[in-house]
């Protein structure tokens, strides 16, 4: 059975706001956009490198990546323009009592 990780308080990620959680060896970027939250693993298909180093737009429910500048749609994690073509990997999320839980269900 494959165990939810804990990310943080409902309080402690505001609409617009990100973070990283852990799953084992797996960095999670969970982000709320507009009241609601989204998990994806923290690395860019294009190229290995985290997300979480760019700019989560909570206006546009993006996340551009540093290195090179793809753009993903965080609510369904598909590749907005090159150089990424491939979808991140998305992953689930429950709230329970005011507190955000993900998991890597791969």
């Amino acid at each position: 059975m494959i165990e939810w990780t804990l990310v943080c308080s409902t309080a402690e990620l505001l609409p617009g706001e990100s973070t990283v959680a852990w799953d084992g060896d797996t960095p999670i970027m969970v982000v709320n956009f507009d009241g609601t939250f989204y998990a994806f693993e923290d690395k860019c298909s294009h190229e290995d490198f985290q997300l979480s180093a760019g700019r989560f737009d909570g206006e546009t429910a993006t996340v551009e990546c540093v290195l090179h500048g793809a753009k993903f749609d965080v609510r369904d994690g598909s590749a907005l323009c090159a150089p990424a073509y491939e979808p991140v990997v998305k992953f689930p999320v429950k709230v329970e009592d005011d507190k955000v839980w993900t998991r890597d269900d791969r």
